[in-house]
Parts: C-alpha cells; structure tokens; sequence
C-alpha cells in the first residue's frame, strides 16, 4: 500500500512544484509558501472527519512527544518550502533542485544515527543509487557555474524536508490509532498549524502578498489541491514504511516533472535525461525488492 501512496504523492507534488514555479514569478516566496497550505487546511478536515464517518475510532492524546513531533513538522516544512521557492528564483534552479532532493540520503542518514531506522546493503544502494542519479537530471553543464549560495539554499532545502518527514513518521507512531485516522490527524494538525504561522505572519508584516495571492485564485487553488493531495499520499506512505524508502521510490517525480515539461510546457527530453531516468528507475528497483 505504501507503493501506491508514493507513486501518488509523486505524482501531486510534480504538478504542485509546477504550479509554484508559475506562482512565484508574481508573489513573493512567503506567499507561495502560504498558497501550498492555504485551501488544503479544509480539505484535510473534511478527510479526517469523512474517515471517521467511514470506521469510527478514538481521538487522538496530542500532548508528549507525538504533539511536539507534529508542531516540529509543521514549522520544518515552512522552513523547507521557503527554501525551495528560493531556488525557483535562482539562475542555477536545477542544480539547486537536485541538491534539494538530497532529502531521500539525508533522511536515511538521520533516520539511522537518531530514529532507529534500519536499512539493508540493498536499501542503501537505492538511496545512493536515487540521490545520484536526481543529482545528474539537475546539474549537467550548469555545474561549472554552480554558486555557493545554490549549494547553501539546495542542501538546507533538503535536510529541512529530510527532517519534516522524520517528524511526520515519528508523530504518526506516537498516535494510539489505527493506520488512516493517525496519518490523517498528523496531516490536518500540520496543515492547520502552517496556515496560521503564515497568515498571521503575512497579516501583521505582508498584506500586499495576500492580496498577490488573492488576485491569483486559479494558480493558487491549484497549488493548495495538489500539495493536499501529495502531502496526503507522503503522510500515509510514511506512516506505513521507513521515510528513506518512500523518499527513494518518490523520485521518480522527476519522470512525472518531465512529462509535465513534455506535454504541458512543450519542452523537449534530452538524452541525459533519459540515462537518469534509468539510474532512478534502478534504485526504485532496489528498494522495492529490499
């Protein structure tokens, strides 16, 4: 089940960082952070209050470590939205893209020295196998003219991710509660608490951001659907498996990013590409036969 849940969540975050990249060229990096959160917040209530409608269950002891997990979550992937929405406006995007998706390795990393994750041989050649082969899809010629500040903004992006995901696995366990309705608490509770940092945030410092988004109802509808959806399919994913093995087999996002590029944007695939492709489908091989 956890398969399906990443390939899906994969899928809604490929659209989701497509709709972003568009956001961002008229709203500040606060606001298309906020537009990731803003009309998601309901829709992870409704879910949460349709799933106990489907198979009533307890509610959930948010006090102690799962309470503390939860709002650590919540603040980690402001930080590492912010982060990437940094990198959008950045000349060396990509490779700062690739440097973010260094989160299935930093996630692996962490996960041993301070969660007690464990990982086979075969399971840690994924991982590098993964991390590799995003890196190659992102950097290409574009190395040579790579900036610290990229280096800097793609790596914190990516331990920033690496970290909320950790949390997110770490609150959903400490819930005394059945699979769904415990993925589906950490969801809602994140969600809610990242809407009210930034809202009040933008209220009291920004207006004139509320309003960019306000006058941008399609684009920023759109980013709050598709990061809810994606943001769903990562939760349940994590709650069900170890977070470097969902992070792994969740690259091949970058296929569904460049059939986005393909189809929607009428952008051309180049050979490099391609290869990556392969190295990505490999270490989504090694994991899933871990």
């Amino acid at each position: 089940m956890w398969i399906f849940f990443t390939l899906f969540a994969a899928f809604m975050q490929a659209w989701r960082n497509a709709f972003q990249s568009q956001l961002s060229r008229d709203v500040k990096t606060a606001g298309v952070t906020l537009a990731r959160f803003l009309y998601a917040g309901p829709l992870a209530w409704l879910y949460l209050g349709a799933l106990y409608l489907w198979q009533p269950a307890a509610l959930p002891q948010l006090w102690g470590k799962g309470g503390l997990f939860i709002l650590g979550a919540a603040i980690m992937q402001i930080v590492a939205t912010a982060l990437m929405v940094q990198l959008f406006k950045l000349k060396n995007f990509a490779v700062g893209a690739g440097l973010a998706k260094s989160e299935a390795l930093v996630a692996a990393i962490l996960g041993v020295m301070f969660f007690g994750t464990t990982l086979t041989a075969l399971g840690w050649l994924g991982v590098l196998l993964g991390t590799f082969a995003v890196f190659l899809l992102s950097a290409g010629s574009a190395l040579r003219s790579l900036s610290w500040r990229t280096i800097v903004i793609g790596l914190a992006s990516g331990a920033s991710f690496a970290l909320t995901s950790l949390w997110v696995r770490e609150a959903s366990l400490n819930l005394a509660l059945p699979f769904p309705h415990r993925a589906a608490w950490v969801l809602a509770l994140v969600i809610t608490i990242q809407t009210i940092i930034l809202l009040t945030w933008l209220w009291l410092k920004d207006k004139p951001t509320l309003q960019a988004l306000w006058q941008r109802p399609k684009l920023t509808v759109a980013t709050s659907v598709s990061s809810f959806l994606g943001s769903f399919g990562w939760f349940s994913a994590m709650s069900l498996t170890a977070v470097p093995y969902v992070k792994t087999l969740g690259q091949v996002e970058v296929f569904f990013m460049m059939l986005i590029s393909f189809f929607w944007l009428k952008q051309p695939v180049k050979v490099k590409d391609m290869s990556g492709l392969v190295l990505i489908a490999l270490a989504a091989i090694l994991v899933l036969w871990n």
